[in-house]
C-alpha cells in the first residue's frame, strides 16, 4: 500500500512539473525581444558588405584597365563612365533621363497591380477561373516580356500606351501568379474561422484572406516590379522615338548607335542603380514589417 500511495504521489508530480515546464517555454517565447538593431550594428552587418563588393568590382574593373587585359573599345575607364556621368549632369539631363523610365515604371506597376490583385483573388477563389485562366497566367510568366514589344507597337504605335501596355503584359502574370500562391498556403482552418465569425465575400477576402496571403502575395508583388522594370527596358530600347522623351533604355540604345561605350555602360549603371534602389527604398522595409507584425524577424 505504502508503493502505491508513492507513485500516485510522484505522478502529479511529474504532471505539475511537465506543465511548469510549458508554462516556461511558453513565458520565454513571449519575452523574446523585437528591439531595434542599432545603427552601427546595421551599417556593419547590411551596408558595408554590399559597398565592399561594390568596391571589389571596381577595383577589378579598373586593375583591368590599367594593366591594359582589355582593350578600351570592350571595357571603358572608370573615368571615362564618370566624365559621361557629369557631362549629363552639367547639362541637365541626368534627372530628367531617370525620372522619365522611373515615373513610367511605377505608374505601370500601379496599374498592374490594381490589375493583377482582383484578377489572382478571382482565380484563386473560383474554380472554373482557375482552370480556364490559371494555366495561361503561367504562361504568360514565363514569356520574355521582349517579345511584347512589337506586337503592342503595331496596336498602338510608338506612344505610353504602348509602353504601359508592356509593362502590364509582363506585370500583371507575376502579381495574380503570388496572390494565387499566397492563398493556396492558407491553412483552412484561418478561413472557416473567418466564415464562422461572417467575414465572407468582400469582407473575407479583406480581413481574412488577404492578410493571411500576404507574404506570398509581397513575393509576387516584387517579382512584378522586376518585370515591370525589365518590360519597360526592353520597350525603351527597341521602340525608340524623339516623341517618347529620353528614358534610361534609349540612353542604351543612344550609346549603342553612337558607338559610345562609356554612355552605354553609364546607362547599364543607372538602370542597375535604381532597381535596386526601389526594392531597397519600397519593398524591403514592407517586407521587414510584414515579418515582424508576424513575429518572424526579431531584430530589424
Amino acid at each position: 500500500m505504502a508503493s502505491t500511495d508513492t507513485t500516485a504521489e510522484v505522478q502529479p508530480k511529474a504532471k505539475t512539473d511537465d506543465l511548469a515546464g510549458l508554462e516556461a517555454g511558453l513565458d520565454a517565447l513571449d519575452a523574446v525581444q523585437t528591439h531595434r538593431t542599432p545603427v552601427r550594428e546595421v551599417l556593419v552587418k547590411k551596408v558595408l558588405p554590399p559597398v565592399l563588393a561594390v568596391g571589389l568590382v571596381l577595383l577589378v574593373w579598373q586593375v583591368l584597365v590599367a594593366a591594359h587585359i582589355t582593350e578600351e573599345t570592350k571595357l571603358p575607364a572608370l573615368s571615362s563612365v564618370w566624365d559621361s556621368l557629369a557631362d549629363m549632369w552639367a547639362k541637365g539631363t541626368l534627372l530628367e533621363v531617370i525620372w522619365t523610365s522611373v515615373s513610367r515604371g511605377l505608374l505601370g506597376f500601379l496599374l498592374a497591380l490594381a490589375i493583377g490583385t482582383p484578377l489572382g483573388l478571382l482565380v484563386a477563389r473560383v474554380k472554373f477561373v482557375r482552370a480556364a485562366i490559371g494555366p495561361i497566367l503561367q504562361g504568360l510568366q514565363s514569356l520574355p516580356s521582349v517579345a511584347w514589344v512589337p506586337p503592342a507597337v503595331l496596336w498602338f504605335g510608338l506612344n505610353d500606351a504602348m509602353m504601359y501596355t508592356v509593362i502590364l503584359l509582363g506585370a500583371v502574370p507575376s502579381i495574380a501568379n503570388g496572390l494565387v500562391s499566397g492563398i493556396d498556403q492558407i491553412p483552412p482552418l484561418f478561413l472557416r474561422a473567418g466564415r464562422t465569425l461572417g467575414a465572407t465575400g468582400l469582407r473575407g477576402a479583406w480581413h481574412v484572406v488577404m492578410p493571411a496571403a500576404l507574404p506570398g502575395y509581397l513575393a509576387g508583388l516584387k517579382q512584378g516590379w522586376a518585370f515591370s522594370w525589365r518590360s519597360l527596358m526592353a520597350a525603351e530600347i527597341i521602340a525608340s522615338s524623339p516623341d517618347l522623351g529620353l528614358g534610361l533604355g534609349q540612353l542604351l540604345e543612344n550609346g549603342r548607335n553612337n558607338i559610345d561605350l562609356p554612355g552605354v555602360f553609364l546607362a547599364i549603371i543607372l538602370i542597375l542603380v535604381v532597381g535596386i534602389a526601389i526594392d531597397l527604398l519600397i519593398f524591403s522595409p514592407v517586407e521587414r514589417w510584414v515579418l515582424r507584425t508576424r513575429g518572424l524577424l526579431v531584430k530589424s
